[in-house]
């Protein structure tokens, strides 16, 4: 599983970026003499030391989980998919996910691709957990993408961030001559009723533009997809779109609300395709 990883102990050290390769059953290893564990389940974790941030929480997953699992969001990771094989003109591709989650997108996307090399990454070892049961052929890496990426340079051909923070000018380091970032951002009418019934944070307008004006040092924007659906869901699922994102970080729930919570949501979202600048 080491291919296109580099050491995060020699890149923390000034030592530059040693690439890992096998160095015995379930172990990982550089030049310099560095190990690590490989998971039994598939995964590694790559955090830089003294690391003390975490990622989402597994009752997050497992809320997100089963959402997507309603399939209310099809339309949106259909549409991830369709701009991941517009990015690529020669597939298979080799894709991560940075923000994995339980690896709902990377899922749809790697099929779309046909990938044969596919990385799912995040900061919860619970996420990356599920996204490599959940991804047939994905292996796992647990990263903190606000560090440098224990990621070798134009090892991906596709990354993919949906709905999760990126570090541009790391994502444009990992990324292939002509690689793609796609990234899925919300507009301002995303859950706009569970905003009005005080469940969900607010958005605010223009993220897509803030993205692609962001980018530009390293990218230009190559391709922008809205997609807005409106979704009926019951009680069960209301919490659970509520319970998976942001606002379960701030404990507001439909019961926190004066009022009435809605039985359709607005799901309002923007796919921008970014290719990676020659430099």
């Amino acid at each position: 599983m080491a291919g296109g990883l580099r050491c995060p102990f020699c890149f923390s050290a000034g030592s530059g970026s040693l690439p890992l390769s096998p160095a015995g059953a379930l172990v990982l290893g550089c030049d310099n003499g560095h190990r690590v564990d490989v998971n039994k389940r598939g995964y590694v974790s790559l955090l830089p030391p003294r690391t003390r941030v975490v990622g989402d929480s597994a009752e997050m997953l497992a809320a997100r989980a089963r959402f997507f699992a309603t399939g209310a969001y099809r339309p949106i990771a259909d549409a991830v998919a369709a701009a991941c094989a517009a990015a690529v003109s020669s597939p298979p591709g080799r894709i991560a996910e940075i923000g994995c989650g339980t690896g709902y997108y990377l899922e749809a996307a790697s099929a779309a691709l046909a990938a044969e090399d596919i990385l799912a990454a995040d900061l919860s070892p619970a996420a990356v957990r599920a996204a490599v049961n959940g991804v047939s052929g994905a292996v796992g890496v647990v990263l903190d993408v606000w560090q440098p990426l224990p990621l070798a340079d134009a090892s991906r051909d596709v990354l993919l961030s949906v709905f999760a923070p990126r570090n541009l000018p790391e994502f444009a380091r990992v990324l292939h001559t002509d690689g793609c970032l796609v990234a899925v951002v919300p507009t301002g009418n995303h859950l706009r009723e569970a905003r009005a019934a005080g469940l969900a944070l607010d958005v605010p307008e223009g993220k897509a533009d803030e993205l692609a004006l962001a980018a530009e040092p390293w990218f230009d924007e190559e391709a922008r997809t809205e997609v807005e659906f409106s979704m009926t869901l019951d009680d069960d699922a209301l919490g659970l779109l509520i319970g998976m994102g942001p606002s379960a970080h701030h404990g507001l729930t439909a019961d926190d609300s004066s009022v009435p919570a809605p039985d359709r949501i607005t799901a309002s979202v923007t796919v921008l395709t970014l290719r990676r600048r020659s430099q």
